[in-house]
This record gives structure tokens, C-alpha cells and sequence, in this order.
């Protein structure tokens, strides 16, 4: 096993820039994931750590050796792409057994190994099997055991399971849990999936334009955004984000609505976030602010409430028994202990 250390890593194409200047420390037996939107560098990130592009500067650590100049084989890293990558004329043990004979391991260590790996992801029935034969799940499976029969250093996965439907994703989830748990390999993580990054990750590093906009734990970047980008990023729904000012420590609204004390300086322009769970509805009268529905939506398991507040929209998340109608008044109450403000103009949180 092994630490992975990226140290000062850029990455760029002509003019433009897809790592920029990154350095990250992943421990050993780590699960990190990189999170962020279509194009934020994480996937090159981790193309550069597994040797399959070349970084412009920067220097990349895995263990006690620096592998800028070593070639993909001779990393020890074992990739899991989203696509299977898997192939069709072989059986599902051959499929696993593929990066054991490459190597030239003993046909005697082969099948039991191959066999350890097929139990652990549950896949034991299905060796004499070809991929066509298989669900997306299981040859999704057949990718991961292929991957875990070698032992590597580092696991290195690509947006693994965004091929597969909801259901089965979150049934994928918790299998990548309890085998990351199980098996204690390095791993890095890439998703754009918020759900996959705040269910399975150690820490989760918050990518944007190539540069890593926060890192810490899952409870971290939930409950304590550094700036605005991952506050708007991380939640579903997403952070309520409300333009306004402050005025004599409270937050008043661009409509003029003034809201709970916030303390800090008098600001002409300021972000107030809320979640939609820290607003509590109540009957209008009630609360503190009444507001028309604009909107009604009954999840199963909550209600969903986005209400017209001033000239802006907010989301609040009521009891799933309650039924309103469009355009009908509630009360609404914002929980003044889960309250963040951020500069408009540089996106940074300001602390009061």
C-alpha cells in the first residue's frame, strides 16, 4: 500500500489549463474523491497520476518514489473506467485473470486469486460467463474484481458507475463501501456525482477550473463551504443562495425584506446561504416571513417547497405529510445557527 503526493502538478494544453499548480496529499489507505462539474480537471488529475498523460510541471508521488517518468505498468496502479472496458470473447474468469498472465504469474496462484476476487464482489457463479451475458451491474463488477486480483498500490476509478441506472447505483455505492473498507487500498475517486463523492469518500476535494477549491471531510464540505462555488455545489437540493446586504447586523433582502440578526460589518452586497433544511414552514402567520408557493413537489420521503421570497426563488424542505397548493401562503423561519455569507465578487465566505 502507499501514500499518494502531487506537488505543485499542472497541466496544460497550449493556452489552456486544465490542472493548474495543484499539490494534494492522499494517505495510505485513503479513499479521496475528486468532485466537481464537466471540465474541472479531475479526470486529467488522475490521468496524470496513472502515467496516461504527462504533466506539464509538478512531480507525482506514489510511495517513496517519484513516477513522473515511469510508464503506466510499472506504477502499480489498477484503474476502474466508465466504461468496462471488458473483453467479449473471453469468460468472466479469463476476464479477471487478464493482468495476471500479463504479468506472468504462476498459473497456480491464477485461479485462486481470481477466485478470491470473483467471491468478494460476489461474481462466483458467474465465471464461465461471457460479458454479454452479464447485467451492467455485474460486468461492472467484473471490472472491479479484475482490478482488485491484482493487489495494486493504488486504486484509481473514473466515474464507475455513472453507466448504471439509479437503483442500481446506489446498490454499486454500498458495495464500493464495504470493499473499500474491506480491502484498505489507496483509492482516488473521480464522480461530477455529489450523492457517490458524500457516501463513500475519507475527504473529498472540491474541484473548479483545475484548482482545488476545498478539501476536507464529507461532513466538512457539507457544513462549513469555503466559498461560494462549494456551497452552490455540495446539497441537494442546492444551498439557497440569496442576494442581499447587511444593515446594522441584519440581512436584508435586494426586495428589502429584513431577516434574522447576522451580525459582522455593514455591506452593500453580500450572499446569504441557507439549506433548505434549516428553514422550517409553518402555517403563514407563524413564521417569520410569509411567502406564496411557487412551486410544490412531494418527494416520498419530504416535501419540497420553493416559494417566491421577494424577487428571488428559496427551496424549503417541509414533513412529507404536508400537502399545500400552488400559489398558497406559508410562513417560513431560517435557523440562525446555519446561516453563511460569502463576498459576491470573489466568492470567498466571510466569517462574523
Amino acid at each position: 500500500m502507499a501514500e499518494v503526493i502531487l506537488k505543485n502538478l499542472t497541466k496544460q494544453w497550449g493556452d489552456f489549463v486544465a490542472v493548474d499548480g495543484q499539490s494534494l496529499e492522499v494517505s495510505d489507505k485513503e479513499f479521496l474523491v475528486l468532485l466537481g462539474p464537466s471540465g474541472c480537471g479531475k479526470t486529467t488529475t488522475m490521468r496524470m497520476i496513472a502515467g496516461l498523460e504527462e504533466p506539464t510541471e509538478g512531480e507525482i508521488w506514489i510511495g517513496d518514489r517519484m513516477v513522473n517518468d515511469d510508464l503506466p505498468k510499472d506504477r502499480d496502479v489498477a484503474m476502474v473506467f466508465q466504461n468496462y472496458g471488458l473483453y467479449p470473447h473471453m469468460t468472466i474468469f479469463d476476464n479477471i485473470a487478464y493482468p495476471l498472465r500479463v504479468r506472468g504469474t504462476p498459473g497456480s496462484e491464477i485461479e485462486p486469486r481470481v477466485r478470491k476476487a470473483a467471491e468478494q464482489v460476489e461474481l462466483t457463479q458467474f465465471l464461465e460467463r461471457r460479458p454479454k451475458a452479464l447485467s451492467g451491474g455485474q460486468r461492472q463488477r467484473v471490472a472491479l474484481a479484475r482490478a482488485i486480483v491484482r493487489t495494486p498500490k493504488v486504486f484509481l476509478m473514473d466515474e464507475p458507475l455513472s453507466n448504471l441506472d439509479a437503483k442500481l447505483r446506489v446498490t454499486m455505492r454500498a458495495e464500493l463501501k464495504h470493499l473499500s473498507r474491506e480491502l484498505k487500498v489507496t483509492t482516488v475517486y473521480v464522480t461530477h456525482d455529489q450523492i457517490e463523492a458524500m457516501t463513500l469518500a475519507d475527504r473529498v476535494a472540491v474541484m473548479k477550473d483545475g484548482v482545488i477549491q476545498q478539501l476536507g471531510s464529507p461532513d466538512e464540505i457539507y457544513n462549513d463551504p469555503a466559498n461560494l462555488f462549494v456551497a452552490g455545489f455540495i446539497g441537494s437540493p442546492a444551498m439557497n443562495l440569496i442576494n442581499g446586504s447587511i444593515q446594522g447586523g441584519q440581512f436584508v433582502t435586494t426586495g428589502g425584506t429584513q431577516l434574522v440578526p447576522v451580525g459582522g460589518d455593514d455591506r452593500k452586497e453580500v450572499v446569504l446561504g441557507v439549506r433548505a433544511d434549516d428553514i422550517r414552514v409553518s402555517e403563514a402567520g407563524q413564521g417569520n416571513i410569509d411567502v406564496p408557493i411557487y412551486a410544490f413537489e412531494n418527494t416520498g420521503e419530504a416535501t419540497l417547497l420553493t416559494v417566491q421570497w421577494g424577487r428571488q426563488r428559496v427551496i424549503a424542505k417541509g414533513d412529507r405529510y404536508l400537502r399545500k397548493e400552488q400559489d398558497d401562503m406559508i410562513g417560513i423561519a431560517l435557523n440562525p445557527e446555519h446561516l453563511y455569507l460569502f463576498d459576491p465578487n470573489t466568492g470567498s465566505r466571510i466569517r462574523t
